[in-house]
């Protein structure tokens, strides 16, 4: 039986902390990252985050926590709070690298059962190129990415500018995954109440960037790409009718080759939906093979037991099989021991 792999779990790295904390930029994205959270839900965030800061940064801590949840395998990212995506592009080298090592250091205590992803930063595509080629030459899977990258003339740098091309061609000739993994929902203050900015930006974020891979005709020229979708690709696998009949009726939503209803089974996307109806309609959508298990470790709008919730939802114990690790292995999602 395969091990059970989860594929969505988080670190928190201080020397990460350590490199911004007093770059003169620093405060105007603190101050934007209020604006689209809210104070509330930014103040329970920071409590949260104290309690919670073992979980992060302890692979011990870590190690406990995944064999009570009968989780064999973790593979480790970095908290998307620190991509810090407005660096120039020195710091963003630098804070890449010291991603890379604070990663590998973290899952070298326990190698067996723990394996990397570093970071690109999309900002800067010649120095996310370099920073995937470092992530793989440091014994990384991957990259992590966000769903798109601020620009300094307030424009924004989305999945399908043609600028990115070199990342995915080197991401696709290397073999390596690409965790899609959003952070900070370009609606802003228009979410600062209810804790909007997580449960619904994270999926809007998620639709817009799967939906500009798609009709931006990134997956027609890159098919090879491995592609790994965070939160079950938030909306848009159950709005695809809608991205299907736009392609059929508008000229100008033609920008892939075939209908958008036939990309999903050309990505991963991790299981983390909450509801055995959500996970069933996600496995419709993506097919059977490119569904993996995901947690959201140790956050609170991630899942504590995500091997039993998967057995609940999947009661085939081939197709739980596979979700729980098979489908990661052969993605290459499993440490080298």
């Amino acid at each position: 039986m395969p091990r059970t792999v989860d594929v969505h779990a988080h670190a928190w790295l201080p020397q990460i902390q350590s490199l911004v904390r007093y770059r003169p930029e620093y405060p105007a994205y603190a101050e934007l990252e209020e604006l689209r959270a809210g104070r509330a839900s930014a103040g329970v965030s920071a409590r949260r985050f104290a309690e919670n800061r073992g979980l992060l940064t302890d692979p011990d801590a870590r190690i406990a926590a995944m064999t009570a949840a009968g989780v064999d395998v973790q593979v480790v990212s970095v908290s998307p709070t620190q991509y810090h995506s407005w660096a120039d592009p020195v710091l963003a080298w630098e804070l890449a690298q010291a991603t890379h090592d604070g990663i590998r250091e973290h899952c070298a205590a326990h190698p067996e059962r723990l394996c990397g992803l570093g970071v690109a930063p999309l900002r800067h595509p010649e120095t996310a190129v370099a920073a995937l080629e470092h992530a793989l030459g440091n014994g990384l899977r991957g990259v992590e990415i966000s769903s798109h990258a601020p620009l300094p003339d307030g424009g924004t740098v989305e999945l399908s500018d043609p600028a990115l091309n070199p990342l995915w061609a080197r991401a696709e000739e290397l073999g390596a995954v690409l965790f899609l993994h959003p952070w900070g929902c370009t609606l802003d203050a228009r979410l600062d109440r209810w804790y909007l900015a997580n449960s619904v930006g994270q999926p809007v974020e998620h639709t817009v960037a799967i939906t500009h891979l798609i009709f931006g005709g990134v997956l027609d020229r890159f098919p090879r790409l491995r592609l790994l979708i965070a939160h079950g690709g938030g909306y848009l696998p159950t709005s695809l009718g809608r991205a299907d009949h736009a392609w059929r009726h508008r000229p100008e939503a033609a920008g892939c080759r075939e209908l958008p209803s036939t990309y999903p089974p050309r990505m991963w996307f991790d299981s983390l939906v909450y509801t055995p109806e959500s996970l069933h309609a996600l496995i419709r959508a993506a097919g059977p093979d490119r569904v993996l298990l995901g947690s959201d470790y140790p956050f609170d709008m991630g899942i504590e037991d995500p091997v039993r919730r998967l057995a609940d939802a999947v009661p085939d114990p081939g197709l739980a099989a596979a979700i729980g690790g098979g489908n990661a292995a052969e993605l290459g999602l499993l440490p080298h021991f």
